[in-house]
């Protein structure tokens, strides 16, 4: 696999302890530890955290996280509890975002992500799985459901990053630039409220809030940020052939739900569902109900 670009932390030793310290601050608030996992990819080092995977009768749930953010943050105020069910849970830590896992990257255009994607499950054991992905992540279930169909048994969209191109208003631009320029606290909570979340229905916990915006001060100030940004997939979708759900937030004003929902229609063919949140901005992964309605669809999904 061809190298595109790297991305690291500036000063790798101190700033890899703040983030292990701020996994412990997150496990202390969720009253559990997460699973560790270190595999060799062609990405070198990939981290994966992990919840009940030594239950094996449990279905698996794969998780790939949005870009600038930790997979972690997909339990939130343990936002995993939501899915009402108890899964295999594997969240992995895209290589080229600001986390454990090194940082290099393929050419994003390419399907190497995919060839990755199936590295980290071959790695892993895991023979089958349900996936799903926010924003950035959900580029990587969509190539890994082209590459390796007969891996996945459906993938989950969540405010994906591949159904058009990031929306160029000025709206977007000043609120995802503003925390970038000048990475101040009150800064990064301006993007969260206006880009994020849609308060009072989507929102976190304070503490959840404090963990989030403190991570994204350290994400943009201590990571260099090479990684190459999702892009719209446009044909390249029409070759993927495994059921895909598509779940959108009305407030999502880095990609808006109903170009996001066209496109869908247009390139996906097995495309069995689309759910849209009312009151809900781009980060959907920490909605309780966005997890509700995951769970029951697995739940329900034909053996």
């Amino acid at each position: 696999m061809k190298i595109k670009s790297n991305s690291y932390f500036k000063d790798e030793k101190t700033d890899l302890n703040y983030f292990e310290n701020w996994v412990k601050q997150l496990e202390a608030i969720n009253g559990r530890q997460y699973e560790r996992f270190e595999i060799e990819t062609s990405l070198g080092k990939t981290h994966v955290w992990g919840l009940n995977t030594k239950e094996e009768d449990l279905e698996t749930l794969v998780i790939f996280p949005g870009a600038r953010t930790t997979a972690l943050i997909w339990d939130f105020d343990k936002g995993l509890d939501n899915l009402n069910q108890k899964f295999r849970i594997f969240m992995v830590e895209t290589n080229g975002l600001p986390n454990l896992s090194t940082g290099d990257t393929p050419d994003i255009k390419s399907l190497d992500y995919g060839f990755w994607a199936d590295e980290v499950l071959v790695q892993l054991k895991i023979e089958k799985a349900f996936v799903a992905g926010a924003s950035f992540g959900g580029l990587i279930g969509m190539k890994l459901g082209i590459v390796k169909p007969e891996k996945v048994k459906a993938v989950f969209l969540l405010n994906p990053g591949c159904l058009q191109a990031f929306s160029l208003t000025l709206k977007n631009l000043y609120f995802n630039l503003l925390p970038i320029l000048k990475p101040t606290e009150k800064n990064v909570l301006k993007f969260l409220d206006k880009a994020v979340f849609s308060k009072p229905t989507h929102q976190l916990s304070a503490v959840a809030e404090k963990m989030l915006v403190d991570y994204e001060v350290f994400a943009i100030s201590r990571y260099k940020d090479n990684t190459q940004k999702p892009y719209y997939m446009d044909t390249q979708l029409d070759q993927v052939t495994v059921d895909t759900y598509l779940l959108e937030g009305d407030k999502d004003v880095l990609f808006p739900f109903q170009k996001s929902i066209d496109n869908a229609q247009k390139h996906l063919k097995t495309l069995k569902a689309t759910k849209v949140f009312s009151n809900v901005g781009h980060g959907i992964e920490t909605y309780d109900k966005a997890m509700n309605y995951i769970g029951e669809i697995i739940k329900n999904y034909p053996n």
